[in-house]
């Protein structure tokens, strides 16, 4: 076990020892196990797995939408600072799914680069709150 810190502009999202953590990075996905070697990286937009247990199965994994920050990873610790971070039941997929709406909308009604990028930072911010949305639907199905 180790301990993860999920921090996130709007205050703490999650701190306690865990089993393991998978997480996107700019060189892809990587898992955290106890142990890891230090480690400081750029985390992407995507989503964070969260195995609080080792004998837990991955239907029991916490999820969390990201948008991107930093990762440190030092004397059995995982620290993840993030502009925002959603747990997935904190999602609501309708709204999440409206909202990628509204920012392609945004997108094709753009008329200069700073709004293309800003309606796509958007889509992408969207996309990966709905991702994590149907992560945690099809776990709960089971």
């Amino acid at each position: 076990m180790f301990h993860f810190k999920l921090v996130a502009l709007s205050g703490v999202k999650f701190d306690d020892d865990v089993s393991e953590v998978v997480l996107p990075t700019l060189d892809g996905q990587i898992g955290v196990l106890d142990h890891h070697m230090p480690l400081v990286s750029v985390a992407t937009n995507g989503a964070i797995a969260v195995r609080r247990n080792p004998k837990d199965s991955d239907d029991q994994r916490d999820f969390f939408a990201t948008n991107g920050g930093v990762i440190e990873v030092s004397d059995n610790s995982l620290r993840v600072l993030v502009d925002e971070a959603d747990h997935a039941d904190d999602i609501n997929e309708a709204e999440a799914v409206a909202a990628v709406e509204r920012a392609k909308q945004l997108k094709a009604e753009a008329k200069d680069q700073v709004s293309l990028e800003h309606a796509q930072a958007l889509i992408d911010r969207h996309e990966v709150r709905l991702h994590v949305a149907g992560l945690r639907r099809r776990h709960i199905r089971r």
